[in-house]
């Protein structure tokens, strides 16, 4: 059974299975549990009673329910089977069975789950040795469960007290220390692109890549997301709209203003001009801005694409198209690098550069009390006037 808990959508808390800083907000979505009948438990109301049939102003309110009124219609099902983020839901599909079976092993009742049946399901994750953030995400999923199944939410105390001892343990083994993926600093970024060729369609998409991630601080999932029909292109530089982020669960969507830069080398603006010409040249103007791209310098939709896969770069693409860059720059621990670090990097400049921690926090789509953008800042403000810069060592 495969507890280990993914990401994708590169939050900035700490990482799911304990070894990178890529991982996401401690408040997952409702999970998707396939077989289960969704039934909420009748309102009351001083006016109607279960046994007899009650009308309230012509309404029948209570009494005699039909079947019909337990049941949810195929659409709706479908709907809210589609709710949490496709990522929560394979996570939680996986954490789902792995309880089931862990429970029909050891005859415990899976719902309503007991204190004794949590805390005891915590010690088996943790002497799988799986990360606590990833036992901390079954407890969530089998909590929400419960909530699906119109159950009272467990009691967790006990559970979370052993997660909680567990997690002092797992901090002082070897190899558990958090290596966060640096940041990409404006500097860093500035070689990046420097060793990325302007004369490939493969370096002209990186290229565009590499400084629209920086500038609007991306996920990698929002990256993947963009299409050229959610970019405009006003005087004052470029817009992008985000359609759907990780803090925006119901897709209200959110339009980010990116300026022109005062580097041509690192004007995102120039950047992904560039490329959209390609793409115009190629005989693409819709769908997916940042594409795949063969090993016979294909696009990925165009005639005699030979490449596998969507037709959008996977958050594994995106990490490698910077892996690749820190390498041919030749900066310390290259193989540390990742998408990622654009989004903490974007950040980290803005910080460095006194920048309003709630500025940062909206160009970055993220909440205003995020402790991750604060993170950021503190990281940059412990250098700033640093007390001991003025000990005379």
């Amino acid at each position: 059974m495969n507890l280990e808990r993914t990401d994708d959508d590169d939050g900035m808390t700490p990482g799911l299975d304990g070894n990178d800083g890529a991982g996401v907000d401690a408040s997952p979505d409702e999970p998707s549990l396939s077989g289960f009948v969704l039934a909420r438990r009748a309102p009351t109301n001083s006016a109607a009673r279960m046994d007899d049939a009650v009308v309230l102003d012509g309404v029948p309110v209570a009494g005699d329910r039909r079947s019909a009124d337990e049941q949810v219609t195929e659409e709706a099902a479908r709907l809210i089977a589609a709710a949490p983020a496709a990522n929560t839901t394979r996570a939680y599909a996986r954490i789902w069975a792995g309880y089931l079976s862990w429970c029909t092993a050891t005859g415990r009742t899976p719902l309503p789950a007991t204190s004794a049946t949590l805390a005891s399901f915590v010690a088996e994750l943790a002497g799988r040795g799986l990360a606590p953030a990833s036992i901390d995400q079954a407890l969530a999923c089998v909590s929400s469960a419960h909530g699906k199944a119109g159950l009272p939410r467990p009691h967790t105390t006990a559970a979370r007290d052993a997660l909680r001892a567990y997690r002092r343990d797992w901090s002082t083994k070897p190899g558990n220390t958090m290596r966060k993926a640096p940041p990409i600093t404006i500097d860093i970024l500035r070689s990046l692109i420097e060793h990325t060729p302007d004369d490939t369609l493969t370096g002209i998409r990186d290229r565009a890549t590499l400084v629209l991630g920086f500038a609007l601080m991306g996920r990698r999932s929002e990256l993947a997301a963009i299409d050229c029909e959610h970019l405009t292109f006003p005087r004052q530089g470029l817009e992008v709209f985000i359609p759907m982020s990780k803090t925006d669960q119901d897709a209200a969507g959110q339009t980010v203003a990116v300026p022109y830069g005062s580097h041509l080398a690192t004007c995102p603006v120039r950047s992904v001009q560039a490329w959209l010409a390609m793409l115009h040249e190629c005989g693409i103007t819709t769908g997916a801005l940042l594409r795949p791209i063969d090993r016979f310098g294909r696009i990925g939709g165009t005639p005699g694409w030979a490449g596998r896969g969507g037709l959008r770069l996977s958050g594994v693409t995106l990490n490698t198209i910077v892996k690749d860059a820190a390498l041919r720059a030749g900066l310390a621990d290259a193989e540390r690098y990742s998408a990622h670090g654009l989004r903490a990097g974007g950040a980290t400049t803005l910080a460095d550069a006194n920048v309003p921690t709630g500025k940062i926090a909206e160009q970055g789509r993220w909440k205003p009390t995020s402790p991750t953008v604060h993170g950021y800042v503190r990281a940059v403000d412990r250098w700033k006037d640093n007390p001991m810069g003025k000990a005379g060592l």
